[in-house]
């Protein structure tokens, strides 16, 4: 049976890392003896990513280019790849190839068992500091505990889908876009390839820490709204505690000749409740920020130019 696979690949700034990045692809996708498309999302790259490209494209039709009018993010530029994939089965994988680009052998492999979802599972993870790799561990931990949505852990957006899954992700217009997550929401049967993470190759990350910060805080609040019930449940506790507190006052006051000395006590549980209630303020700004957001309906990216497309255009984003 022939079928046609599609691999998208966002880029920002990975001159250093693309070349080899498109030849590792060209040796996997060959062997498949399938027809298959490259499609490269240029993130608004600062470098000679977009050029590099370009030179792939001059000598091979399968390559294809969306060139982004500037940085939208990670998960943006995946969702522009998927708004122009056109295969059978699409995947997703970084250009840094810290995921090998021979899993997808693998990944197609299960594909044609009959899976519609086959994610990358990390079992090593290779080069990253031990910080790192621990809050990775915690944060996927805590979102699998707080969200309702079946979110594997140790996983990341390396991953294969099937066309029909590709379709339900594209009727999906939320804004602050949290690709892994959208797909495990979709459902269909899914399956895990482990695999060991490489260093990567070269250049620098993407994801700094306050991006990374930034990142979960879009997981979070895409996929659960415990944190606002945290914020009703604690203010229930505090509120019990500070009546008991009143009640031992008054006691102290009418049986006993203790009595308050100094206002150090009072300071400290005044900062104590200020805190916590900022603390939920923020909270709750992160919530209304996310419907601001969705309420200007602003296209999710904008297209400088796209190469290598049947019908090439300069439309933008969806809605």
């Amino acid at each position: 049976m022939s079928v046609k696979y599609s691999i998208i690949i966002p880029v920002y700034n990975e001159s250093e890392v693309i070349r080899e990045t498109y030849n590792r692809l060209l040796t996997v996708m060959n062997q498949t003896k399938q027809s298959y498309e490259l499609i490269f999302v240029n993130d608004g790259s600062t470098d000679t990513t977009a050029a590099i490209i370009r030179e792939f494209i001059a000598k091979d039709k399968n390559v294809k280019l969306i060139d982004l009018s500037r940085n939208f993010g990670h998960q943006i530029a995946i969702s522009a790849g998927m708004d122009s994939a056109s295969g059978d089965a699409i995947v997703i994988i970084d250009a840094d190839l810290q995921d090998p680009p021979e899993v997808i052998l693998q990944m197609i492999e299960k594909w044609k068992e009959g899976y519609e979802v086959v994610y990358g599972k990390r079992i090593k993870r290779k080069g990253e500091s031990f910080f790192k790799n621990i809050t990775a561990k915690l944060y996927y931990r805590l979102l699998k505990q707080m969200t309702s949505v079946d979110i594997p852990v140790d996983t990341g957006d390396f991953r294969l889908i099937d066309k029909k899954v590709r379709e339900v992700f594209l009727t999906l217009t939320e804004k602050n876009r949290y690709v892994r997550g959208l797909i495990s929401w979709a459902g269909f049967k899914q399956t895990a390839v482990e695999y060991v993470r490489d260093e990567r190759f070269a250049g620098t990350t993407k994801y700094p820490l306050k991006k990374m910060i930034k990142f979960a805080l879009d997981g979070i609040t895409s996929f659960s709204n415990k944190p606002l019930k945290l914020a009703i449940y604690t203010g229930m506790a505090l509120s019990a505690l500070s009546f008991i507190y009143l009640l031992v006052v008054v006691i102290q006051k009418l049986f006993t000749y203790t009595t308050i000395i100094g206002w150090a006590s009072i300071i400290a549980v005044n900062l104590f409740f200020n805190g916590i209630i900022l603390m939920f303020l923020g909270i709750i700004g992160e919530y209304i920020g996310r419907i601001y957001e969705e309420a200007k309906n602003r296209p999710l990216y904008v297209i400088r130019e796209k190469i290598g497309f049947d019908n090439e255009g300069d439309e933008n984003g969806k809605y």
